[in-house]
């Protein structure tokens, strides 16, 4: 399929329905009574990696859907250091995105999700690194907190922890940790703080999901013997949904759209093998939970509560799920007299879910605002209906955060709609919406969460809630709601989105980079926008010593909310090279606001506030540039465009359908965004075009593509095989093969001072072998590993040059590296 290149289109390409997860459920006869199956067994499976996209969704849907397992994934990270294919956003708001993304696919295959505290900070080659960095002993911590909370039978590892090297170093580091999680959460010496909450906890077996990848190559493992792996038909057809177990698990795999990880779906016959790492061994190869009693009876008091349940999936009437409330009321208050507690919270949240499904119970509560702010208040509209004809009263509603008991007392009749208004006054100590592990500053490999309770929850943690006491059959029960907002669009009907507390005021300096290349003082723009009606105060910008700002602060009085203004500074730098971190905040009365708003918003996640603080990179860089015009095509989409614009380039963005001689001639250089060749089908039929230009004495600069699909065999004019080598050690020392090198010396003079500040990564997917034409540059390695020459190769074609780079320029620039800015500009000079 051809992909569109023009990142400010990325959003209006997408056909996909609108994610609504805050929507009330409203399930399939079908689908109720696979609920009530999944009630009759008690056995937990939990599948550990190291990143969104990592997971088995075939075995996750198999397990939750067939073996009717509560089935969980731990990603030890957000995916934080990937790259984004649908649109700008990188690290910590890619990791929001994919977050939502594994939430989406989870509610697709039936798991649950959680995350461990490690923050992806780019590719690692062995778990040495990744565990120094990460902080091993913290994600352990998480690991075990998280496996003595959701008590899992067993585990499942992704990836082998005896092969070190051969993968991402997260991935190997996963497995490892899980050895040593199996072992800990057992240990009432290990983390015993933890004790105050959950138990110990000790799985009954530890197995590694393998597969043709770890055997290099499918007909490897076609010819392996897989006699002593667990081997499970996962090839199931469910008839009630009229979908394949592989048909559920591509569109969950489907849902990590910022990965480009569609998938197609596929049916019949299907096999998982799993190897036996720990635990109790197996005769059955097809029974995960063998020697583990996953019915009632593992609950004392529990086997007249299988007993009715059977019973009520036996005499389920699918055409009238409601005949089943009156004994789904008898079953709820069965577990409701247990003494265990582990699986006795989890069974009654999933009998009052099948009971309110079953009976048509539909509870709602809504703002007609999206935002709100601490100490002022919303109209909360809320409405119940029973659509059966069992007895139901609507006793009362508790609105928290404020913790405030409304009595109702009203009778919920058959199909006859109840609903009224609320006014919901917010507490003035109450958080701000925001995802909580961005809450603090954490390090480069571990996010700050400091409230155990916290640690291992995916999502955003929202107080405001109406929690409904509903009478059903003479028994009270309580369900808790998200307040939503819901409005209706003309185009998508009815609309539900989260509800957010946002701050009085929030700030954005409008340029995340700005660039000095003088003396001379630039503008720097604030934007102001007010999350209330009649926001009155000051914003000032913060910068380190030897920055002149004026004016010091300047007033601003916005009357009405979400309304936004626009404030000039005069920014003037010092009179060396620096770098410094600029900061803005708005002050009312004499609290100071220094958060920005960001707003994540795509057809397939749930729309997100992030609250971040308010600060951009200035860059006085002591940098020089030859020639002005250059034509971007975007790839995969970065911010690099934007941050030529600050050198003082005049950029105009082409697509592959402008691309002609007549267009090219009025520019100095051609630049290719990131994997361009990988998702532009187009270019297959303009690359003659390019070459020519490069031959007519234009530059050509290609950043990095990825090994996998290219678009055309031919990237460049002379041979060039792109390979998997990379630098992922950003302070690597680097050396310079050709001192002497124009694109070292014009027209700025490039040292091993302009590599020093990168981040996250040297750079990646290096080519390995390259026609004699090409000069290599620059060459650097990771620790323990042979030189990587392949990071700038530059080649005379013609009267011009092609430059193939896979320097992380598209990390670099954003953040405001100096270094990166004068390289590059040397790069579009080549010849100059």
């Amino acid at each position: 399929m051809q992909k569109k290149i023009v990142a400010l289109l990325l959003l209006t390409l997408y056909t996909v329905c609108q994610a609504q997860p805050e929507l009330p459920e409203k399930p399939t006869s079908a689908e109720i009574y696979a609920k009530i199956e999944k009630l009759n067994f008690l056995g937990s499976a939990l599948y550990i990696a190291a990143h969104p996209d990592d997971e088995n969704t075939r075995l996750i849907s198999f397990l939750s859907n067939n073996v009717k397992a509560r089935t969980g994934y731990l990603s030890l990270t957000r995916g934080d250091g990937g790259q984004n294919l649908i649109g700008l956003q990188l690290r910590e708001l890619l990791g929001v995105i994919r977050t939502q993304e594994l939430i989406e696919a989870r509610k697709v295959d039936g798991g649950e999700q959680f995350f461990s505290r490690a923050n992806d900070f780019g590719y690692s080659k062995v778990p040495n690194e990744t565990l120094e960095i990460w902080d091993k002993d913290k994600v352990l911590q998480d690991m075990v907190w998280i496996i003595r909370k959701f008590q899992p039978d067993v585990i499942i590892n992704r990836f082998d922890h005896r092969s070190p090297g051969t993968t991402h170093g997260h991935h190997t580091s996963s497995a490892i940790l899980t050895q040593d999680a199996y072992t800990l959460a057992n240990d009432p010496k290990y983390e015993p703080n933890q004790l105050n909450y959950v138990s110990t906890w000790q799985p009954k077996r530890v197995l590694f999901n393998t597969s043709w990848w770890f055997f290099g190559g499918r007909e490897n493992f076609e010819k392996a013997d897989k006699s002593k792996y667990v081997n499970l038909s996962t090839g199931v057809y469910y008839p009630l949904i009229g979908k394949s177990n592989q048909e559920i698990a591509a569109l969950s795999r489907s849902k990590h759209k910022s990965q480009g990880f569609g998938s197609t779906g596929a049916r019949g016959e299907d096999m998982e093998y799993l190897e036996l790492i720990k635990g109790s061994d197996m005769k059955d190869k097809q029974n995960l939970f063998e020697g583990i009693d996953t019915s009632w009876n593992r609950v004392k008091g529990g086997k007249p509560i299988g007993q009715a349940i059977t019973a009520i999936i036996k005499n389920y009437d699918f055409k009238n799920p409601s005949k089943s409330v009156p004994a789904l009321i008898e079953v709820y208050k069965q577990i409701s007299q247990l003494n265990e507690t582990h699986w006795k919270a989890i069974k009654l949240q999933e009998i009052k879910e099948i009971i309110a499904c079953s009976s048509g119970l539909y509870l709602e509560a809504y703002s007609e605002s999206q935002s709100v702010t601490p100490n002022d208040a919303i109209t909360m509209h809320w409405e119940a209906i029973n659509r059966c004809s069992v007895p139901m009263t609507l006793k009362n509603i508790t609105l928290l955060p404020e913790n405030k008991t409304i009595s109702q007392n009203v009778e919920l009749v058959n199909n006859i709609d109840q609903s009224n208004i609320i006014t919901i006054q917010i507490p003035e100590d109450a958080n701000y919406t925001s995802p909580y592990w961005l809450t603090e500053k954490g390090t480069s490999g571990m996010y700050k969460v400091d409230d155990l309770q916290n640690i291992g929850k995916p999502d955003i943690i929202r107080e405001m809630k109406a929690v409904f006491e509903i009478e059903i059959g003479g028994t009270l029960i309580s369900f808790e709601k998200n307040i939503v907002h819901k409005y209706n669009d003309p185009v998508k009907g009815e609309v539900c989105e989260p509800l957010d507390i946002v701050p009085a005021v929030t700030t954005q300096i409008l340029n995340k980079v700005q660039l000095f290349k003088d003396n001379e003082p630039q503008t720097v723009i604030v934007k102001v926008k007010a999350g209330k009606d009649n926001c009155k105060g000051i914003v000032n910008l913060e910068l380190p010593k030897g920055w002149k700002i004026s004016p010091a602060t300047i007033p601003f009085d916005i009357k009405t909310k979400d309304s936004e203004v626009t404030f000039n500074f005069d920014v003037t730098p010092p009179p060396y090279p620096t770098e410094a971190t600029a900061k803005s905040i708005a002050i009312i009365g004499t609290t100071a606001y220094d958060r920005e708003q960001v707003i994540i918003d795509y057809p397939h996640i749930a729309k997100q506030q992030v609250l971040l603080p308010s600060t951009a990179k200035f860059t006085k860089a002591d940098l020089k540039i030859k020639g002005e015009k250059i034509a971007y095509i975007m790839g995969a989409g970065d911010n690099v465009p934007e941050s030529l614009k600050q050198m003082g380039y005049e950029v105009t963005l082409l697509t592959p359908e402008n691309i002609s001689t007549e267009t090219l001639k009025s520019f100095d250089a051609v630049i290719m965004g990131i994997r361009a060749y990988n998702v532009l089908e187009e270019l297959e039929l303009k690359q003659n075009i390019l070459f020519d230009f490069v031959k007519n004495g234009g530059n050509m600069i290609v950043q990095y593509n990825t090994t996998g699909h290219l678009t055309i065999k031919n990237i460049a004019p002379y041979s060039l095989h792109i390979s998997r080598d990379r630098v992922t050690e950003e302070d690597a020392k680097v050396t310079f093969l050709d001192a002497t090198h124009p694109v070292l010396n014009h027209p700025n003079k490039i040292t091993t001072n302009d590599f020093k500040g990168w981040v996250q990564e040297q750079g990646l997917y290096y080519p390995d072998e390259w026609d004699a034409a090409f000069s290599p540059i620059i060459s650097a390695h990771d620790t323990g590993e042979n030189p990587k020459n392949g990071a700038l190769l530059v080649a005379q074609y013609g009267k011009g040059y092609y430059i193939y780079t896979g320097l992380s320029f598209f990390r670099e620039l954003p953040e405001g590296v100096s270094g990166a800015y004068r390289l590059l500009a040397n790069i579009i000079a080549v010849g100059k």
